[in-house]
């Protein structure tokens, strides 16, 4: 079997994404479409040029939207790029505009495989790349909260000073400002972390602490150095190993809701099921009255920017 992708958008996250999938070998061709045919030709050749330590071949084209015709994935990074100060919300205008030639440019093909998604704001770029393609659900993904949840467990493991991989957390919600850290039902190495909310003088305040660092890395990265490239990349990557290997893995991406957590007809960031199909299913995670409560304000708030686009029937 042939993996082959089609990443639409040679910016930072798209290249940083495209970086990701060569150095680990996951799929075995990747084309790449850009307005600016100059840099995607120069991001191709140095790419290809990296192949030969990568630990499987991929073969790196410059494409065209006729390659999403046979395509397994098309992963779209193109859009209008989060300003300083701005929300990814604020995004959601200059963006839909743009999904609907992209959307429709990828399905005049008769592209038939899955969607990934990650331009701003995710959720709502989501839910307008699933009513703009006809797609089932099951098979347009947003990346969702998974940078967010990878930030989570990285600052957490070096508050408990273990490896970010023995951090089992994850943020769910929005992909921005009104996201939830779902810490009741979260763990290091085993250990509830709940039990340490309650028990370890001054604990809650640094975790307090935490989230709010989480929630606001973003603005500090871009106010830095312009935007965020290589931890939304490498999230990238591992979604389309779940997709592509069939993983069965949970990863907190953006899924459309069928009644999950009393959330309907909303694509959300929540700990989703993946395989080659695209979503197998989504966990309900035991959550307590607050965060219940901050989950269904910010599925409040995207609805509403949901609302505005007029994408809804």
């Amino acid at each position: 079997m042939s993996d082959r992708v089609v990443l639409i958008g040679a910016g930072d996250v798209g290249v940083a994404y495209a970086y990701a999938l060569v150095n680990q070998g996951l799929v075995h061709e990747l084309s790449i479409i850009d307005i600016n045919t100059q840099k995607v030709t120069g991001e191709v050749m140095d790419l290809n040029h990296g192949v030969v330590w990568a630990p499987s071949p991929t073969r790196v084209t410059v494409g065209s939207y006729d390659d999403c015709a046979d395509a397994d994935l098309v992963v779209i990074t193109a859009g209008a790029a989060q300003r300083p100060g701005e929300t990814r919300l604020d995004l959601v205008g200059r963006n839909v505009e743009i999904f609907r030639s992209i959307v429709g440019s990828v399905m005049d093909t008769g592209f038939d495989g899955i969607f990934l998604v990650a331009s701003n704001p995710v959720d709502v770029m989501a839910y307008a790349t699933w009513k703009l393609s006809g797609l089932p659900s099951e098979r347009v993904i947003g990346s969702g909260t998974t940078l967010d949840s990878a930030r989570l467990r990285f600052m957490l493991g070096e508050l408990y000073d273990v490896a970010p991989s023995s951090v089992h957390a994850s943020i769910i919600g929005e992909h921005g400002d009104t996201e939830v850290a779902a810490l009741s039902s979260a763990n290091v190495a085993g250990a509830p972390l709940s039990r340490d909310l309650e028990s370890v003088p001054g604990r809650r305040e640094e975790i307090e602490r935490v989230f709010t660092d989480t929630r606001e890395a973003a603005y500090r990265i871009i106010d830095a150095k312009g935007s965020t490239s290589y931890g939304i990349g490498m999230a990238l990557a591992r979604i389309t190993r779940a997709i592509l290997r069939d993983e069965y893995t949970a990863l907190p991406v953006s899924t459309k809701l069928h009644g999950t957590y009393g959330i309907d007809d909303l694509f959300i960031g929540a700990p989703t099921v993946l395989g080659r199909s695209g979503v197998k299913s989504v966990v309900e995670l035991d959550l307590n009255d607050a965060e219940r409560d901050a989950l269904a304000h910010s599925a409040k708030v995207l609805s509403g920017v949901v609302d505005s686009t007029g994408l809804r029937d």
